[in-house]
């Protein structure tokens, strides 16, 4: 199903197609990136290839009048529930869409594509560049310390440090890896022990066919992560762009259609405006995995008796269970606008997951952190946050996903020592996020480093789409 069209009277142009993981977590850093690439530069067209599912999701969201959707068939497991299965639905990724995929740049309009602009995890989309002679440009949407961990795979191997034992070992130390400060075995991403260990090979193979692609772009901030980048790019043969945090600050300003905060009837930003400054907690534990249901009751008790307000992003049974214990202290909804949220002047601090998303949006937004890891690359994250950066403080000390369960009483002490804004530690963090802030805002603005990434990719492609 072809769902837009261009005016070809427009003349030649730079064709990107896009193709997502299709994860909430990974199409939305691309589309940023695919808006900031539109909006600079109106002579590129952007594909955006989707299922038909996940077209459903996005085709009410504004967007340049250069980017279209393509559609494939839902050959993959659907959205609602996939975590149910997650081994399960990374194969049909990897196996189901490479086809369908085909077909669709068979039955594209002119100009022929520049350049395809792939999820790392969508790896044979390489192969499909390659047999094409069409350039294919690798986005990893985790950090860049993240893609450095697996690239250096074999240096955990040589030091013993895998199979990673982190029940016994957590607190083993991993100071080998090129342009990575220390970190504990316990912060090593989930997929290197325990069930996660189900995908490790894939990962690995992601990670393996990224050099056969002609470019490497990472959803960062220089500046957060260049002693990480500078290595990278001593061992891969390829350009390498840090394209900012591929996040959507530049609606915050520029797009008058941006959401306005009303869901289910009810307007979150409205509440947000009659909370005092710097008074609420806002808590998102992510949209994909959980933590346990023990664990959520002992949170919910722990946020209830810290007697703070709060805004709180849940869903089902949980999201009932919250209304019900915490009474009129806070707001509950299914869904935020989250960077709107983070940058509204009532919020005073964010519980996070630590996503590399939400990890990104905080830091923009110049908050501290409560970390509450719970898979995959946020245990290093939750590190990065707590240790590297000191802008966060961790809900559990523990040395691995399956530690001791946090209980009520010592969730509600730590969220009132982390909303005093008048004790000495509760100063020191807030004057630290604030410098992290500073370091994004200058990233992002104009003649800044994400900028000048973004141009040169640009110019690059740009190129090959003339030759």
């Amino acid at each position: 199903m072809e769902l837009a069209k261009m005016d070809k009277s427009m003349g030649p142009r730079c064709h990107v197609v896009a193709m997502p993981y299709p994860g909430r977590g990974h199409i939305n850093p691309m589309m940023n990136l695919c808006n900031l690439l539109a909006s600079r530069n109106h002579e590129i067209l952007v594909t955006f290839v989707v299922t038909e599912e996940w077209f459903g999701f996005l085709s009410s969201e504004a967007k340049p009048e250069n980017i279209v959707f393509s559609t494939i068939p839902n050959v993959i497991p659907s959205e609602i529930g996939r975590a149910a299965d997650f081994p399960g639905f990374l194969e049909a990724t990897l196996t189901n869409m490479e086809e369908p995929f085909e077909r669709l740049l068979d039955r594209l309009d002119s100009p022929r594509p520049s350049v395809i602009l792939y999820d790392t995890n969508m790896l044979w989309v390489v192969g499909v560049g390659n047999r094409r002679n069409i350039p294919v440009a690798s986005l990893w949407t985790m950090p860049t310390s993240v893609f450095t961990v697996f690239h250096h795979f074999d240096l955990l191997l040589k030091n013993g440090h895998f199979p990673a034992d982190v029940s016994e070992r957590g607190n083993e130390v991993i100071n080998y890896i090129p342009g990575i400060p220390s970190i504990h075995m316990a912060d090593l991403p989930t997929v290197y022990y325990g069930d996660g260990f189900k995908t490790l090979h894939r990962v690995l193979e992601y990670i393996s066919w990224v050099p056969k692609a002609q470019y490497l772009l990472f959803t960062s901030i220089y500046e957060l992560e260049a002693l990480t980048i500078d290595a990278l790019k001593e061992t891969i043969p390829i350009p390498i762009y840090c394209i900012g945090p591929a996040i959507p600050y530049f609606k915050l300003e520029h797009d008058t259609s941006f959401f306005k905060g009303k869901i289910n009837g009810t307007n979150y930003l409205q509440w947000l405006d009659s909370q005092p400054k710097a008074s609420v907690l806002y808590i998102s534990q992510g949209s994909f995995l959980s933590v346990s249901r023990a664990q959520m009751t002992e949170i919910i008790a722990g946020v209830n008796e810290s007697g703070v307000r709060f805004l709180w992003v849940a869903h089902g049974d949980q999201a009932s269970q919250i209304k019900k214990e915490c009474g009129g202290k806070g707001m509950v909804v299914p869904w935020c606008d989250q960077l709107k949220v983070l940058c509204h002047a009532s919020i005073c601090g964010f519980w996070s997951h630590c996503g590399w998303n939400s990890t990104k949006e905080g830091v923009f937004a110049g908050h501290p952190f409560l970390t509450c890891p719970i898979s995959l690359d946020q245990f290093m994250n939750s590190k990065t946050i707590v240790e590297d950066w000191k802008i966060g403080w961790k809900v559990r000390q523990g040395m691995s996903a399956k530690e001791h369960l946090v209980m009520r009483e010592e969730i509600s002490d730590l969220i009132q020592r982390f909303m005093d804004l008048e004790s000495k530690e509760g100063k020191q963090i807030r004057a630290r996020a604030k410098e992290f802030q500073k370091i994004c805002q200058r990233a992002t603005s104009k003649g800044g480093s994400a900028e000048t990434n973004i141009d040169a990719f640009i110019w690059d492609i740009s190129r090959c789409s003339y030759s």
